[in-house]
Formats: structure tokens, C-alpha cells, sequence
């Protein structure tokens, strides 16, 4: 599988707009190459770098989606949950709220993977779905995974 986005090439630094200093949407994402017998796709982004990337302590979670239907060919910009593709479930960021939370990182210039699962199930409805409780009813039943890095540092003199 490829996860791509029309916003930022992989390794290169994600726009502004996608940012807490810019509109908080969530970033045009694409696929392909998902594998046959794919019941459900899941999605994790998060920032391994937290919160100083010279002396990362946590991985913060930004976004947590799972049962994605295994035909959706990608998520548009500014993805909330209304427009989700039917039968998509979100799980809890690290600031305890569903949906997309984009890069604000408090120093220094951060690490954002976005994560694309193909399952083999689709998964029951987790109680309470974070990245924790996703990856635990995952195991077992991944068929392929891919990602897509993206880098982002906040403006010289923001809070």
C-alpha cells in the first residue's frame, strides 16, 4: 500500500493550514494498493517527538479512525465527522475529543506519521477507541500497513 497527500510530499514539512496556527483541517490523504481481502482500513496519526524532539518522552496521538470501508480511496481535506465515509468509526485524540487535532508542537520541529492499516475484520465498536485500544484489537489482523511523514515547526516567536 502508498499513502500519499496532495498537501505535503513525504518527509517535507506540512503546510500551515494543516497546523494550530493555521485552520486545523486535517490533511487531503490518498491510497493505494490496498490488498485483497481487506474487510477495514484504520488510521493512526500521531507525534512520536513530544514534546521536545531532542528529548521526545511521549507520542502524542492527533488522530485515531478505524473501519473505514476498504474501498475508500482516500479522506479530502478538512475531514469531520459528519462527512466520514459511512460506517467509519474515530477514536479519542490525546486531547480526550474525536476527530483531527493538527500539529502544535511546543518546541523544535516534529516527526507527524500518518499510519494506514488494511485489516482482514472489521473491528466491533471499541469502548472507550484510543490509538492503545485500536492497535490491541488490530493485532493479528493486519494485512498491510504503510505511512507517510510529515514535519512541522511553529513559527519563530509563537507561544
Amino acid at each position: 500500500m502508498e499513502l500519499t497527500s496532495s498537501a505535503f510530499a513525504p518527509n517535507t514539512d506540512i503546510p500551515t493550514l494543516y497546523t494550530c496556527e493555521g485552520s486545523d483541517l486535517s490533511p487531503p490523504l490518498a491510497w493505494t494498493g490496498v490488498p485483497p481481502g481487506t474487510r477495514s482500513l484504520a488510521l493512526i496519526v500521531d507525534d512520536p517527538d513530544a514534546p521536545d524532539p531532542a528529548a521526545p518522552k511521549m507520542t502524542w496521538v492527533h488522530w485515531v479512525l478505524y473501519n473505514l470501508p476498504p474501498d475508500t480511496p482516500g479522506l479530502t481535506a478538512d475531514m469531520v465527522t459528519e462527512r466520514l465515509p459511512a460506517g467509519t468509526r474515530e477514536g479519542l485524540n490525546d486531547w480526550q475529543r474525536t476527530g483531527y487535532g493538527g500539529p502544535c508542537p511546543p518546541i523544535g520541529r516534529h516527526r507527524y506519521i500518518h499510519k494506514l492499516y488494511a485489516l482482514d475484520v472489521r473491528l466491533p465498536v471499541l469502548w472507550t477507541a484510543t490509538k492503545a485500544t485500536l492497535e490491541e484489537a488490530m493485532q493479528g489482523h493486519i494485512l498491510a500497513q504503510c505511512e507517510l511523514v510529515g514535519y512541522y515547526r511553529k513559527a519563530v516567536g509563537s507561544p
